[in-house]
């Protein structure tokens, strides 16, 4: 039986989303050790300390389902940021809570706005729920929200922003978001997806949650996967008015956030000195990394995020793929609708020497 005839329309026409090549993978395919991977902006520090005590405290007590309200876990989000509890949805990542707002807000025909070159699950959750897309063309690689206003109509039912923007890493301002907030209408919800708000500098960057407090049509999304290092737990949250948390909390699965992701967030949550390290050094290697490419002529975005997009002008698969057999590891966003793009995870030092001394070479061979 041809099972694609009876998936829903939607559905057909969705290609799965490409992650970045694992370690294991080019271990397997190529033989080669000592691999170095900069391809999906996870934390170079590895796994925190405090979360990895915080785990083995937990493990005899597997046999019990988890808290499915997240009851300390929402609790120190809302003491760490002066919120309430009742504004907080936890997620299995924050890729779960994008469909879930998704889900809560939009049906078939309604309509949903992004930026060309944004997060590639927005469209993906756009396409599945089988309502209209609205990609609305970048101004200089990011978000135009002139032109998402304009493409504001009555069908228009939520809008999707990422700031810093992943993958290229454009950077909204707080009077750039307010004054669009202050012309969205409040029957159309806004999602702010902050998945590497931490990565910004303090005196830069958005103070979302205040926000919320000001446009209620507002929901704040967030990642533990990126500056705290959780990514292999999945773990996300979100901020919004409580009427909006607890739609989400309605359509939100049961147990969707397991216990071993609750109490490492919890930990990890009240580790500043481990994410203010990550982010401080993404700070340094991100100036090394601008400094190489002028040095070398090579044209890139100006990042915000832990990651810098390299335009070859020219496809970039033949150096995608040369980078491989020297054990580097990078990612394509041909799938963005970039092919003469590459974006990669700014790493340790020596992990960023690695790549300078790869990319050198591969672009001394062509």
């Amino acid at each position: 039986m041809q099972f694609i005839t009876i998936a829903n329309e939607g559905v057909k026409a969705l290609s799965p989303y490409q992650a970045g090549k694992p370690i294991e993978e080019l271990e397997r395919e190529l033989g080669i050790r000592n691999i170095v991977k900069l391809a999906s902006n996870e934390n170079p520090f590895g796994f925190p300390p405090s979360a990895k005590r915080a785990i083995e405290n937990r493990l005899d007590d597997l046999t019990r389902y988890p808290d499915a309200n997240g009851f300390e876990l929402k609790a120190t989000i809302a003491k760490k940021f002066a919120l309430q509890a009742n504004q907080i949805t936890l997620g299995n990542g924050s890729n779960e809570l994008i469909e879930l707002f998704a889900h809560t807000f939009a049906d078939s025909d309604d309509e949903i706005i992004y930026s060309q070159y944004a997060f590639i699950v927005y469209p993906l959750i756009t396409k599945a729920i089988n309502a209209v897309a609205r990609e609305i063309p970048a101004k200089n690689w990011g978000h135009d929200l002139a032109g998402f206003l304009a493409a504001i109509n009555d069908n228009t039912k939520l809008i999707y922003i990422a700031n810093p923007n992943n993958p290229t890493g454009n950077f909204l301002t707080q009077a750039e978001i307010s004054e669009f907030l202050a012309r969205v209408p409040e029957r159309v919800i806004v999602v702010l997806d902050e998945a590497y708000t931490e990565f910004t500098a303090p005196e830069e960057r958005v103070d979302s949650f205040a926000l919320v407090k000001q446009y209620p049509n507002l929901i704040v999304s967030r990642s533990l996967s990126k500056a705290y290092g959780l990514a292999g737990l999945r773990i996300g949250y979100a901020v919004s008015h409580p009427e909006i948390a607890d739609l989400l909390n309605r359509v939100r699965q049961p147990f969707n956030c397991n216990a071993l992701a609750q109490v490492a967030a919890i930990a990890v949550l009240n580790d500043d000195g481990f994410v203010q390290k990550a982010a401080q050094n993404n700070r340094t290697e991100m100036q090394r990394y601008e400094d190489f490419c002028r040095r070398h002529q090579l044209t890139y975005i100006p990042s915000k995020g832990n990651f810098i997009t390299l335009d070859f002008k020219r496809p970039a698969a033949p150096i995608y793929e040369a980078l491989l057999r020297e054990g580097v590891i990078v990612r394509p966003i041909a799938g963005y609708g970039m092919p003469n793009h590459l974006r990669v995870s700014i790493g340790l030092p020596q992990e960023n020497d690695k790549f300078f001394t790869a990319l050198l070479k591969v672009l001394n061979q062509r």
